[in-house]
């Protein structure tokens, strides 16, 4: 194969998030806002979609039992964990700032990203996506004889 099987799924899920996250907040605020397509905070969680969606596309191309999908399955629970925990508390900080810069004069104001970490909701549907995407896929792979 002249391409990582594995690696275009991740890729292709991490676009679908973000191009969904458009939609979403565009719906949920009343205007488009493409500057979600590079968003990294909010619903869903792209990292654990793309992440996971590479571990299970390589554990069920690979095997659960390889390297390749042990490495990757590390590397998911590592930016799990950071997408919740490290990033969670940068966000409730944002959150604090933001109330804080308020109380200050408009031209005083630094500008504080609104979406920069997930809640346990964010995350959990991102690897729904994963699981779902990568069983997809994997189908379509395998009827397809690839």
């Amino acid at each position: 194969m002249f391409f990582s099987y594995s690696l275009i799924m991740g890729v292709i899920v991490h676009i679908a998030c973000q191009v969904f996250k458009v939609i979403f907040y565009s719906l949920k605020n009343k205007r488009l806002g493409f500057h979600y397509l590079l968003s990294a905070g909010g619903m869903p969680s792209t990292h654990s979609a793309f992440t996971a969606t590479v571990s299970l596309s390589l554990g069920l191309t690979r095997g659960f039992d390889s390297e390749y999908f042990a490495i990757a399955a590390a590397l998911t629970a590592i930016v799990v964990y950071d997408a919740f925990r490290l990033r969670g508390a940068v966000q409730t900080h944002s959150n604090i700032l933001l109330k804080l810069a308020a109380k200050l004069p408009k031209k005083e104001r630094e500008k504080i990203p609104l979406m920069v970490g997930h809640t346990f909701g964010e995350i959990v549907v991102g690897l729904v996506i994963a699981a779902a995407a990568s069983a997809a896929g994997f189908l379509v792979k395998t009827a397809a004889g690839l």
